[in-house]
């Protein structure tokens, strides 16, 4: 018997996790498909972003109800109960990177109606990949239990943070130059904080693995690159 509930456990867990995977390819796709957004000024592509947090939110809802579920069911202990239990975090964080990329469409749709900041997009899109490449290894750390991948996923967190740095000085530099630079550099502010803080949430489902993996957080401190300003908290 005790067999048995192991196996139905263990499905029901792999079913939930193949939904978090699904979620991350989705969200994955939408951080490209923004920052393509912006470069191309394509509105068409802004308004599928926008659209698609649609099926993000919802696979949301479904995992929290199916890992609702099986603890309820399967009253899961120790390490199975930890990975219950991650499987809500990690989607939370899937979550909130897919409303910073609905945001950035949505700021992007607002830039083409604006005459384009030079050589802005270009960086944005650099940044954007760069945090996909994150995400898309703190999410295959997850799935193979992988503490190194997402300890080396935690450490380039810092990058993400300088390029963050390096774009708010660009976008400082237009608005001194020309005042009517100022309204579309802070959408593109807002835009580069924006991915900043998917970063910090694939970081935070690097985090997760390694507490899966090793049952302790981090102890030392996440690396971080101190910001230059800070942003307003109306998107966070």
């Amino acid at each position: 018997m005790s067999q048995h509930i192991l196996s139905a456990f263990d499905r029901d867990l792999e079913a939930t996790q193949a939904l978090v995977v699904k979620m991350g390819g989705i969200v994955e796709q939408q951080i490209l498909d923004a920052a393509q957004a912006l470069e191309a000024r394509d509105e068409e592509l802004a308004d599928e972003v926008r659209k698609r947090d649609k099926a993000v939110d919802a696979l949301e809802e479904k995992i929290n109800e199916e890992a609702a579920r099986l603890i309820a069911l399967r009253s899961p202990t120790a390490s199975d109960l930890r990975i219950a239990l991650s499987v809500i975090k990690i989607a939370a964080s899937l979550e909130r990177v897919g409303d910073y990329a609905k945001n950035i469409a949505k700021r992007s749709n607002v830039l083409m109606t604006m005459p384009p900041i030079s050589g802005s997009t270009g960086a944005i899109r650099r940044m954007a990949q760069t945090v996909e490449a994150m995400l898309k290894d703190s999410l295959d750390s997850y799935i193979q239990r992988d503490a190194a991948l997402a300890a080396d996923v935690r450490a380039r967190d810092v990058e993400v943070d300088q390029m963050y740095n390096a774009l708010f000085r660009e976008f400082l530099t237009y608005m001194l130059e020309d005042p009517r630079n100022i309204t579309a550099c802070m959408h593109l502010h807002f835009i580069a904080k924006n991915i900043e803080r998917m970063g910090d949430h694939a970081t935070s489902i690097a985090e997760q693995v390694i507490y899966l993996v090793t049952g302790e957080m981090p102890e030392e401190a996440r690396p971080k690159t101190e910001s230059v300003t800070a942003l307003d908290e109306s998107e966070e």
